[in-house]
């Protein structure tokens, strides 16, 4: 390696030194040489991020960026998606560093982890909508699957009209039957309560929102989302209604 670069690069190893105690644990700094593409890696920081270790080769990330000499018109590559030795997807971004005279010397790429904030969000997600936290938290014995109306089994295990004593009284619930949709659902409820589904007023919205919840319709994947587009309303409203039914 020539002077000029040796003197450039040494300056990135205090840098990446630098961004790595700044940033935190989460953030991993690269500097890579080009000198020798089989041993690129000349400092690295935070490097339990992505399992990479000190005289490693460019990644295939890294070659693809160098490949495509976009370098030639821009400074520095940010945001891309990249992937860790460990198959974990990091979220990345690489200065090109270059010399007087021009010549692409070198790489100081960082690796954000942003994993356990995906994971934290989507708990925090599933707190503010009920449905979704129901849909990926609640498991069942598939032995209790609902048997769709005209299959059931008549004692002796043939297909019939089932005991009518165990069909439900007036007034009970009525689950969802298998394979029946949120706009099904609605549609039959609107004939049922003889409305035409459309300029509802607030009452009919949440009379129809009883219906729904009595009906189990929001165990539904997405069902608050079809709701209310179904119904010209937004999400919140739908929410909204499902809070005051449920405290009543």
């Amino acid at each position: 390696m020539n002077t000029e670069n040796h003197s450039i690069l040494q300056h990135y190893i205090k840098l990446t030194e630098f961004l790595g105690r700044t940033l935190g644990p989460d953030y991993e700094i690269v500097l890579h040489s080009l000198e020798d593409k089989e041993r690129s890696i000349i400092a690295i920081s935070n490097n339990h991020v992505s399992g990479q270790e000190l005289g490693a080769p460019l990644s295939g990330e890294i070659l693809q960026i160098i490949a495509d000499k976009s370098y030639h018109n821009y400074s520095y590559r940010t945001h891309y998606m990249g992937v860790s030795a460990l198959g974990k997807k990091l979220r990345s971004s690489t200065l090109f560093i270059e010399n007087t005279s021009d010549e692409l010397i070198g790489l100081l790429t960082i690796n954000f982890d942003d994993s356990k904030y995906t994971d934290l969000a989507k708990q925090l997600l599933g707190l503010c909508h009920p449905d979704t936290f129901v849909e990926t938290n609640f498991r069942y014995d598939e032995t209790y699957k609902e048997i769709p109306p005209g299959q059931e089994k008549s004692q002796s295990g043939e297909p019939g009209t089932g005991n009518p004593s165990v069909q439900p009284l007036s007034g009970e619930t009525v689950p969802v039957s298998g394979g029946e949709t949120v706009n099904e659902a609605l549609s039959r409820i609107f004939r049922e309560m003889d409305l035409n589904g459309k300029s509802l007023s607030q009452s009919q919205h949440l009379a129809v929102m009883e219906r729904l919840e009595r009906d189990g319709v929001f165990l539904l994947k997405g069902a608050v989302k079809d709701a209310a587009l179904a119904l010209g309303i937004s999400q919140a409203s739908v929410y909204r209604y499902l809070s005051k039914i449920r405290r009543e």
